[in-house]
């Protein structure tokens, strides 16, 4: 499976010869280059790890463990909008959300798109590898039952948009995913453009 990739690390290395040191600040920058504006957000991405897009999470060691996650759109470029959802239909319900409404509801001056969590379930079986391959099979127009968020799959260039995630004990998952769209609320005076409830 391919590794995860890192976000900026904004305090800069700390150790290490200056061959790892070349190499860190080099792939810093080129990550800073793609998230660049995630470093001003009122959250803290620090912890997150992953960043990939959305069709490599098959081939990505994503944790089964519980967590949260975050969707960015690496581009400040203002947003387009598919008429029509290529999201799953799940039990006959069309995704579809009209376009007047999402340029409404899009945030700008911000690329996170979206905040989610993931529990571990009754089985202890879920978790974010689980819930995330849950979002992606949805999005690729499967039937499966992942409402929450499904406004980027309107988004002309969903392809593009990367998800990052960070472990949590279970009982803590909800809570952060709270504080985090709270933080982003508090600072950008909306919820994320696809959350739909705090």
């Amino acid at each position: 499976m391919g590794a995860p990739r890192q976000p900026p690390d904004t305090t800069g290395p700390s150790r290490g010869n200056s061959g790892a040191l070349a190499a860190s600040a080099t792939e810093s920058r080129t990550v800073a280059r793609q998230y660049g504006p995630m470093i001003t957000e009122p959250i803290d991405l620090s912890g997150f790890t992953g960043w990939v897009p959305f069709a490599e999470l098959p081939n990505t060691d994503v944790p089964t463990s519980p967590g949260v996650y975050v969707v960015v759109r690496p581009t400040d470029d203002p947003p387009t909008f598919l008429d029509t959802s290529p999201a799953g239909h799940f039990k006959g319900k069309d995704p579809t959300v009209p376009v007047d409404e999402l340029h409404a509801l899009w945030v700008p001056g911000t690329r996170i798109v979206y905040i989610g969590k993931a529990n571990a379930g009754r089985t202890g079986r879920r978790g974010l590898r689980k819930r995330l391959d849950e979002f992606r099979r949805s999005g690729a127009g499967q039937p499966v039952g992942h409402s929450g968020g499904r406004r980027i799959w309107q988004l002309s260039d969903h392809a593009q948009l990367r998800v990052g995630w960070q472990v949590t004990d279970d009982t803590a998952a909800a809570a952060t995913e709270t504080a985090l769209i709270a933080q982003f609320h508090a600072h950008h005076g909306r919820r994320p453009f696809a959350n739909m409830r705090n």
